[in-house]
């Protein structure tokens, strides 16, 4: 049983219960009866695939009142009867299988981080690819939009260059348009590279990539004032991946 500071004080040399507790009952507390006719009738052919807030307004429109929603709510729950009500089968949720990997350029993650440029407002975008097995950065661009062009292009770069084979690699991203989009599809289908994306709003599916970019903008070097050009941009992240 937790306990509060002072109480441990007051029964630091004495281990009687002095507290007195509330000295009267609520007057609209539920009575036994009416608690065993919540389950009754909670419970019973007709209601026992309905939810409270069915229960409540058909009872009343029976011209019959023994509790509130939330009372049914509060009596189901207390007595285990708040699994699933309904005739149909309970939604289940399966995480999908993590992916593994274990050697390189087997599994890649990528994703697009903003860089502040010399205009409030305006930002360059940094592309990264990275080897989760070995935390390899292997391929980046710095652009100024977000595009699928240049994403499907980049990852041509990167597979020719590290020698790539169909069906080896499984390039995880989250679901932004770059990422997702009609073009860098088909042209990871060309390549044989398995797409993966992140669950819908599932922030942390996407682990390496921010952590990667966390790793970026918190190093010493990262320039504290926005950057004066996209070759700007583009030289400070070749000298951090170098």
């Amino acid at each position: 049983m937790d306990i509060n500071e002072k109480t441990f004080l007051r029964w630091k040399y004495s281990i009687e219960d002095k507290r007195k507790g509330p000295k009267t009952s609520p007057t609209h507390k539920l009575t036994e009866e009416e608690v065993n006719a919540i389950i009754k009738i909670s419970t019973s052919e007709k209601y026992m695939d309905l939810a409270p807030s069915q229960i409540v307004p058909t009872l009343a429109d029976e011209g019959e009142y023994i509790g509130s929603e939330s009372s049914f709510y509060r009596v189901l729950k207390l007595h285990s009867l708040m699994a699933h009500r309904g005739k149909t089968k309970a939604k289940t949720q399966q995480r999908p299988a993590p992916l593994v990997a274990t050697g390189p350029n087997q599994i890649y993650s990528w994703d697009i981080t903003y860089m502040k440029g010399p205009i409030k407002g305006q930002f360059y975008y940094l592309y990264m690819f990275m080897d989760i097995w070995s935390r390899k950065i292997v391929g980046q661009e710095v652009h100024e939009n977000e595009d699928m062009i240049k994403s499907s292009k980049l990852i041509e770069k990167i597979c020719k260059k590290e020698g790539i084979e169909k069906y080896q690699l499984v390039l995880h991203a989250d679901n932004g348009g770059a990422m997702k989009g009609a073009t860098m599809l088909a042209t990871l289908q060309k390549l044989g590279v398995v797409p993966s994306f992140s669950r819908p709003k599932v922030s942390d599916d996407n682990p390496y990539s921010e952590s990667l970019f966390k790793t970026l903008k918190y190093c010493q070097t990262y320039p504290s004032k926005p950057f004066t050009s996209l070759d700007n941009a583009s030289a400070w992240v070749e000298t951090f991946t170098s």
